[in-house]
């Protein structure tokens, strides 16, 4: 790839959630270093030993040398969200796309659903979001300019159902909400937010379905497979530049046609 044809060149994006190289976030992160951002991963496991495996996985996959930076930040805390801006700031000076997928999934009937276990399904799928959001917006609003990417999932179109519990659910709905409603108070200053909503994406989540299970939803899907992880990163870079300079407030469906609405 040319850097004409670069979608994201020169831009500082930081991506959570991206330790895993079977995530979301690492497959976002490949694309957008394919395309030319500088990227910051954040993960509450990285270290130098993660951040290595990640360059190195790139690096294979582009052919080439890449410059890529790894922080760890704790997201459920507003502080180290905080800190995490200010490591950014001080490695490239300005901050233009965040792609928040740092995320938990468990499968808890309701009923079944602890405080603690509810405590930590909101503290890093709606509160980690909202604190990082927030933390960001904060440098978009001085320089009238940014994009926001939230990972949210189908769980919280349809009530769950197909991986995840009704807390998973309800986190996910919090992050389609929060989207919004930084869509409307800060797109007067230039600033987009946007979300999409995976589902059935090869990814660990879909590790712990029986193998029967798994069959009878993808028979159900209209594209019958699985997406891709990279399937799933596209719909990131397409909200995070500029051809989708129009687009704020919006969910995009990344699921096949399981859920057309």
């Amino acid at each position: 790839m040319n850097e004409a044809q670069m979608l994201l060149k020169d831009k500082v994006c930081v991506i959570a959630g991206a330790a895993s190289l079977r995530s979301i976030g690492y497959a976002t992160a490949e694309l957008f270093v394919e395309h030319g951002a500088k990227v910051v991963v954040t993960d509450l496991m990285m270290d130098e030993q993660v951040l290595a495996g990640i360059r190195s996985s790139i690096e294979s996959q582009l052919k080439r040398p890449v410059e890529i930076h790894g922080l760890r930040c704790d997201v459920s805390k507003a502080d180290d969200c905080d800190q995490l801006v200010r490591q950014v700031l001080d490695l490239h000076g300005t901050i233009d796309c965040l792609v928040n997928s740092a995320g938990i999934v468990k499968s808890t009937p309701l009923l079944d659903i602890g405080a603690q276990e509810l405590d930590l399904m909101f503290d890093v799928n709606l509160k980690g979001a909202f604190f990082l959001c927030q933390s960001v917006l904060r440098v978009f609003v001085e320089r009238r300019a940014g994009t926001i990417v939230n990972v949210a999932s189908l769980a919280a179109q349809r009530g769950g159902g197909l991986v995840g519990g009704p807390h998973y659910a309800a986190s996910k709905g919090g992050m389609l909400s929060l989207t919004r409603s930084i869509a409307r108070e800060f797109g007067p200053m230039g600033i987009r937010a946007n979300a999409i909503c995976p589902a059935m994406i090869d990814t660990p989540m879909l590790d712990g379905l029986p193998a029967d299970r798994l069959s009878g939803i993808i028979d159900a899907i209209p594209l019958k497979r699985t997406g891709t992880r990279r399937e799933a990163a596209g719909a990131c870079l397409f909200l995070a530049c500029e051809l989708s300079g129009f687009v704020t407030g919006a969910t995009l469906d990344v699921n096949g046609g399981t859920h057309i609405h």
